[in-house]
């Protein structure tokens, strides 16, 4: 009897250590396909509203006349050696 309860228990951990885990297989992966059709343009967007105009800036002072005339002499270049 103690040959028959080890024996089915051997057998029967065999056949569940058999079938623990399935074996997966993944297929190769094939070319590409060709690129699909070029998707369609969406519609421009409505022009935006015009911005207000500025202000005109100040206006500046008018500069005072001059009490003489200054004259400013350049010297001659010197003479190419």
């Amino acid at each position: 009897m103690n040959r028959l309860i080890m024996i089915t228990t051997l057998l029967a951990a065999l056949g569940l250590a058999a079938c623990d885990q399935p074996t997966v297989v993944n297929a190769p992966a094939g070319p590409a396909g060709p690129a699909g059709a070029k998707g369609a343009t969406g519609n421009d967007g409505a022009q935006g509203a015009q911005g207000d105009t500025g202000s005109q800036g100040n206006t500046g002072n008018t500069g005072k006349s001059g009490d003489s005339t200054t004259v400013i002499v350049t010297p001659p270049a010197e003479p190419a050696k």
